[in-house]
């Protein structure tokens, strides 16, 4: 099987969580940054994309094997982290799964049902998480011809246009519950969450 890499998108700034780290905020005893990448670890090689050092969020990544770029221009949005991560890419990548760092019900399990599901001799362009009932969500496989579209993308949006330019050649890929599609960006949001898993 093709080895596809995981761009692990952390560099935000955690806009909405009035003055806190989402990434930083503590599960299962350590960062959800450092929770996340040991989910993706044993899937894929993984990028990670992260405000420039010094950060706390390189702390959270100390003794993973990952590679670490750095996006001095993160203020822009999520796209500065998504060129700078699709630009590390190995040159015969023939993929890479775009994972954000915030969904913290997404298993090691969810990324390989995604990762097994890419299949090029397919017309798909796009393999994409979905919720158990359909829901677009995450994590988003984009096939190497649309690397240099990536690398073109400003703003915040992600890749969002991309998508919806290829909506055709999009596979979507049903994951158990939610946890394609949930995210934690308020302080609401993750008492909401603390409070399921309890």
């Amino acid at each position: 099987m093709d080895i596809i890499p995981i761009l692990l998108l952390a560099a935000g700034q955690s806009r909405r969580m009035g003055g806190a780290d989402k990434l930083m905020q503590e599960i299962d005893g350590m960062p959800l940054l450092r929770r996340t990448a040991l989910r993706a670890i044993p899937v894929a090689p993984v990028i990670a994309a992260l405000p420039p050092a010094p950060h706390p969020r390189h702390g959270a990544l100390v003794g993973l094997t990952l590679d670490i770029v750095e996006v001095p221009d993160a203020a822009e949005g999520m796209n500065a982290s998504l060129r700078r991560a699709v630009a590390a890419l190995p040159p015969e990548a023939p993929a890479a799964m775009i994972l954000l760092a915030d969904l913290p019900d997404l298993t090691e399990s969810d990324l390989n049902t995604v990762r097994r599901a890419v299949d090029f001799s397919q017309k798909n362009l796009i393999w994409r998480g979905a919720t158990e009932d359909g829901q677009p969500g995450h994590p988003v496989v984009f096939h190497r011809c649309l690397f240099p579209q990536l690398l073109a993308l400003r703003g915040d949006q992600g890749a969002q246009p991309l998508v919806r330019d290829h909506a055709d050649r999009v596979a979507l890929v049903p994951l158990p519950g939610q946890h394609a599609r949930t995210d934690l960006d308020t302080p609401e949001a993750w008492a909401d969450w603390r409070a399921r898993q309890q």
